[in-house]
């Protein structure tokens, strides 16, 4: 489990492809010492598993699921990564929960500046923009930010300079694709409505929505 606060920028040191899967090699700040191999980093809001450490950089290897499921594959070397390691019982949960979990990816259709601050508009598949709701969490490529508005397959978020120096954010330009976690509480949610729904006609999520309870 993750917060959403990045630790730090990683750069891509390398792409290895070996037919649908691979391996990523990437540069970090983090304190190698306190690295162990089999431990979880998420890597623009993906949940890696450390296979190699040394020389100022960390290898995890990439499955085919984690490369359809996100926008690693518009990675090169030289490209920057947020990086953020799997948090800690006894820390303060600052953020919000993150699985590390990509559900999948979105498209920037518009940047702003907006009294210092930046706006961004994504469009993402219909199936996920129910689980995105006005004042609720998401994670974008890692960053667990506040939803502004929320449209049929579309959402905003508003960045204060504060994040977007920390993060990959200040980069981002429209027709980059990005990294999404949805909230998870709302995809336990609907199943568990959807089990009451088979039992007893109980409502749906969408309902819930439409309704203004998500």
């Amino acid at each position: 489990m993750f917060t959403g606060l990045i630790e730090t920028i990683g750069e891509l040191v390398s792409i290895e492809r070996r037919g649908a899967s691979g391996s990523l090699t990437v540069k970090t700040a983090l304190p190698l010492d306190e690295i162990r191999i089999g431990d979880s980093i998420a890597i623009n809001g993906a949940c890696l598993t450390v296979v190699r450490k040394g020389g100022g950089a960390v290898t995890f290897d990439v499955s085919p699921e984690t490369i359809d499921r996100t926008a690693f594959k518009n990675l090169k070397s030289g490209s920057p990564l947020n990086m953020e390691r799997a948090m800690r019982l006894s820390d303060r949960l600052d953020g919000h929960l993150v699985s590390g979990h990509i559900d999948c990816v979105a498209t920037v259709t518009e940047r702003r500046e907006v009294a210092g601050n930046i706006v961004f508009s994504f469009r993402l598949p219909a199936e996920f923009a129910k689980y995105i709701a006005a004042k609720g969490s998401v994670a974008i490529d890692g960053i667990s930010l506040t939803v502004n508005s929320v449209g049929p397959d579309s959402f905003s978020v508003n960045i204060i300079p504060h994040t977007a120096s920390k993060t990959t954010l200040l980069q981002k330009r429209a027709g980059d694709e990005v990294n999404i976690e949805t909230d998870l509480l709302c995809r336990y949610l609907e199943r568990l409505l959807a089990g009451r729904e088979a039992r007893e006609g109980g409502v749906t999520l969408d309902l819930l929505a439409k309704n203004g309870f998500m």
